[in-house]
């Protein structure tokens, strides 16, 4: 249930309907935008509705939501959440490019593609330090050794960090050293690490799982957001489907869909979703057109010696092509890079 306030209500009038709701069990979480204050109340539905609320003081009245997700929902916050990190807004007006090797392999490597990316316009650096394989017999990641040379590569550039966290052991570990916490496709729906990063300040991005739904991918994003931590940014990655051409599905309808559907920024990952590097260019223009909020990019210096993933990473001078076209489309869209 939404509890709308009146334009102009005091402090002291939200706190009251917030104190009504922490009275009967009921959790409350509060939305300000430029011209409304939302309180939204989860909690036993029958205990809620027998309070009068539109009584009380400040309160303009009632909506009940009738999604499953409450916090990720437009209805509960209609303005879109813009995530920041560092000098990168992720939502609004701007196209945010993510941008780095898909698993840290060396000091080199990863140095050599984060250059890359600054000076191509990237405003956030991706790579792997923990990776989660199929076989238990691939690279699996640096681990700890991976996310200082992370650091080490924010110092050289600027660039904040995205870094995939695969085990709930692992949130603190992770969190000293990243900017943003992945979760990836594999965890979407491993509700106690969702819950555990959740309860962090760092801003997560969240993964859409191989064969989810979007109300799935929501739900996840939910248990995130109810933590505590409304710095969430959902990644479409493809899903699996019947077609065997690409490594993924990437579902670009998902995009408008979820935007009509909630207020959090999403971004594509068409390296994941198509496992070409030949197709790659053409995706990340057709996100840019359907208003997605940025796109993530595997990048590396020799894919043909990459440890991971490297048939669908582009050399480092093609990404710098791609920027090059991208900065030209986006202004023809109302976008920027």
């Amino acid at each position: 249930m939404m509890i709308i306030m009146k334009g102009g209500c005091s402090d002291a009038e939200v706190e009251a309907v917030i104190d009504k709701l922490h009275g009967i069990g009921a959790e409350a979480h509060l939305s300000r935008g430029e011209f409304k204050t939302i309180i939204g109340a989860i909690g036993d539905r029958e205990l809620i509705v027998q309070i009068p609320w539109a009584a009380l003081p400040g309160v303009e009245g009632v909506i009940p939501v009738m999604k499953p997700y409450k916090l990720v929902s437009r209805e509960f916050h209609p303005e879109g959440t813009v995530v920041e990190v560092g000098d990168a807004r992720i939502g609004g007006e701007a196209f945010t490019v993510i941008a780095g090797p898909c698993a840290v392999e060396t000091e080199q490597q990863l140095l050599e593609s984060a250059v890359a990316a600054k000076e191509a316009g990237a405003t956030l650096l991706r790579g792997g330090a923990f990776k989660p394989r199929t076989s238990p017999y691939s690279f699996q990641g640096l681990g700890e050794e991976g996310l200082k040379l992370l650091v080490r590569a924010r110092e050289t550039t600027g660039l904040p960090v995205v870094t995939e966290v695969v085990d709930v052991r692992h949130v603190l570990l992770v969190s000293r050293y990243a900017d943003v916490l992945q979760i990836g496709a594999r965890n979407m729906q491993n509700f106690l690490l969702l819950s555990e990063v959740g309860m962090q300040q760092k801003p997560v991005m969240l993964k859409r799982g191989l064969s989810s739904t979007i109300e799935e991918m929501l739900m996840a994003a939910e248990y995130i957001v109810r933590g505590g931590n409304s710095n969430v940014i959902l990644c479409e990655r493809g899903i699996r489907t019947f077609e065997t051409a690409t490594r993924n599905t990437l579902d670009l309808s998902a995009v408008p869909l979820v935007k009509e559907l909630s207020h959090l920024p999403i971004i594509v990952d068409p390296s994941h979703a198509t496992g070409k590097r030949e197709i790659i260019p053409a995706l990340c223009k057709g996100a840019l057109a359907v208003g997605a909020d940025g796109v993530m990019i595997e990048i590396h210096p020799d894919p043909g010696a990459a440890l991971c993933d490297g048939p669908q990473s582009l050399e480092l001078d093609e990404f710098a092509g791609l920027m090059k076209e991208m900065k030209r489309v986006a202004p023809t869209l109302g976008r920027s890079l």
